[in-house]
């Protein structure tokens, strides 16, 4: 039966593909996908858990049938026999044989998604005593995991090759593909950066979570990868069964489950089409972005990796204007990696983005962790606090300075291949703007110490809390630039959660007081010569090109699948008759109505 489930669009565009289920669990599992040669691999491992398990129990039951009556109750050696029972219950191993076999799953991931089926066939049971031996399966799940989580296999670097869907096609079923060729969207309640950076790699046509708004993590990520998802969905992880074949309207914010024939072809037609608009932005690549006034703007790229930088060159970046460099530090325990990398580690990082940006300048923004962005393992000790307003970005780093030394040793040494802007993030009091630049200081000297080889680098700032942009003088007279972090100063100026679907109506890019932050820190750079760029969601949204040009900004940074279209709108303008509509719609009680009016 058809039904739709309605929550926030944040990456433009229709997916259509089978439902794949990331399934919460009481242990932190990977999730990716394997190689066809790891097939047999990865069922040995879930072969060999289960066997270390049936040990296990059987131990278990030899000791109760020692023990007498008052020690061990019969309740205890029955409810053993039922794990061990579960334990070899052919559904569990022949499902997830399927999911590694058909679906390339790792071994984790299987075993958690055949969980998940047959959790709800016990749902569906009327008899009580048998509805309630879905907890018993879960645990015997969990002593599984438990078993496999020492000796995890290292994340495949290569997702394998799947058949896209030929949306060129006119009288292509989207619904066709089977097995290993069937598209395919993620259904979750919620996903960490780190789940992100991983399924970047991967080959999802869509993604829908039940938490998020539209400037959560996982959405900017998702645009990042330039693929549809609706975020917010609230119940969607809960409806949608494994293998359900899924609309994901990225436009409208709707998830769309079983479609009808009539349904798909409506679809169909409108995923063609955003192919075809796609392919018209394409032309404009090489095209200078010069206003119709003759002003040049500079659009630059947002990276979260060096490999990030082919995809920044290939859409016509002229720089990189974010690296987010705390995505070096993510998920390093899935990859059986040290906690942190180490100076060699970053430096090698930073200069092959860099190289990779072909003499282009590269600007490096400091680590900046915490709230939404956990290091491994953090998440679960912040859960009492508020994240957004405690111990994150330069506070971090701040607060560990050994950590801080050595991330800015390793940028400033890769300064030396190229033109390389150093980024702080957060800062908003004049004192740790001075111990900043006094470990900035110390991380050159360590260097001269070392005798080693490191380069000159332009230092800049991010304008992301109220009190810095309101401290404007003091910032600019230790910075060389600055950038507007619009989606924190959003989230900070009307204490609204980024993250939080539940207050995500409130999250309002064109709230007077917002406008005038930004059209203030742009006036005042201009005024003292100093750069300045807007680097947050707000630089790559074109219903904001406009306003951005009128106030006089002249580089934005986005993600380099928004940069043709930002592009497009920049080649239409006439910044010089922007500038008085720029300050009308910031005297304006209600900026949306005029940013939306016809002109």
């Amino acid at each position: 039966m058809t039904f739709a489930v309605h929550g926030l669009p944040v990456a433009r565009g229709i997916a259509i593909g089978r439902a794949v289920l990331v399934v919460s669990s009481r242990i932190d599992v990977a999730h990716y996908f394997i190689k066809p040669e790891q097939v047999e691999t990865e069922i040995q491992r879930v072969r060999s858990a289960r066997n270390a398990v049936a040990d296990e129990l059987t131990k278990l039951q030899a000791s109760v049938a020692l023990m007498g009556p008052s020690e061990a109750p019969h309740e205890l050696a029955a409810l053993l026999e039922v794990h061990q029972m579960l334990l070899q219950d052919e559904a569990l191993s022949d499902g997830v044989k399927h999911w590694i076999t058909e679906r390339l799953y790792n071994a984790e991931w299987a075993l958690t998604t055949q969980l998940e089926v047959i959790a709800r066939q016990f749902d569906e049971m009327e008899d009580e005593y048998l509805r309630e031996r879905k907890a018993d399966l879960e645990q015997v799940v969990e002593r599984m995991l438990h078993r496999m989580k020492g000796t995890a296999a290292v994340l495949a670097p290569t997702p394998p090759k799947r058949k896209r869907a030929a949306a060129d096609d006119e009288h292509h079923d989207p619904t066709s593909g089977e097995g290993v060729d069937a598209p395919l969207v993620l259904i979750a309640h919620d996903l960490s950066p780190a789940d992100m950076l991983q399924f970047k790699k991967s080959v999802f046509a869509g993604f829908v979570t039940d938490v998020g708004g539209r400037t959560s993590h996982t959405a900017i990520v998702a645009r990042s990868m330039d693929i549809p998802a609706v975020v917010g969905a609230r119940t969607a992880s809960q409806l949608v069964r494994q293998d359900d074949w899924v609309i994901i309207d990225g436009d409208a914010g709707v998830v769309i489950v079983d479609p009808s024939p009539i349904i798909l072809a409506e679809y169909g037609f409108k995923q063609r089409q955003g192919e075809l608009e796609r392919g018209r932005l394409t032309r404009l690549r090489h095209k200078p972005a010069v206003t119709l006034d003759g002003e040049r703007v500079d659009l630059l790229a947002n990276i979260e990796m060096p490999e990030d930088t082919l995809g920044a060159v290939k859409a016509g970046a002229v720089g990189v204007g974010l690296f987010r460099s705390e995505f070096l530090f993510m998920a390093r325990e899935a990859q059986q990696l040290t906690r942190l990398p180490d100076e060699e580690e970053q430096y090698q990082a930073y200069r092959r983005a860099v190289e990779g940006m072909q003499g282009m300048p590269v600007t490096i923004r400091t680590i900046d962790v915490g709230a939404d962005k956990p290091l491994d393992g953090k998440a679960a000790r912040q859960e009492h606090l508020n994240p957004a307003l405690g111990l994150r970005a330069i506070r971090w780093s701040l607060a560990d300075p050994a950590m801080f030394l050595t991330q800015l040793r390793a940028i400033l040494r890769a300064a030396a291949h190229g033109e390389i802007h150093l980024l702080i993030p957060m800062l908003a009091h004049a004192s740790e703007i001075r111990q900043t630049l006094a470990l900035i200081d110390e991380a050159r000297a360590q260097l001269d110490r070392r005798g080693a080889v490191y380069g000159v680098v332009k230092l800049g700032a991010m304008i992301e809390i109220p009190a810095a942009a309101l401290t404007l003088r003091t910032f600019l007279k230790h910075f060389d630039f600055l950038s507007i972090g619009t989606n924190d100063l959003i989230q900070y100026t009307l204490a609204i959660d980024r993250a939080d679907e539940a207050v995500a109506h409130l999250y309002d890019p064109a709230h007077p007081a917002v406008l005038r932050l930004v059209a203030d820190t742009i006036a005042e750079c201009r005024r003292q010569g100093k750069g300045v760029s807007v680097c947050g969601e707000m630089a790559g949204d074109v219903t904001f090109t406009r306003l951005l040009l009128g106030l006089g900004l002249r580089s934005f940074s986005m993600h380099p699948s928004q940069i043709l279209a930002v592009k497009q709108e920049v080649l239409r303008a006439d910044a010089g008759k922007l500038a008085s509509w720029a300050q009308s719609v910031l005297e304006a009680d209600d900026p949306a109505a005029v940013l939306s009016a016809p002109r």
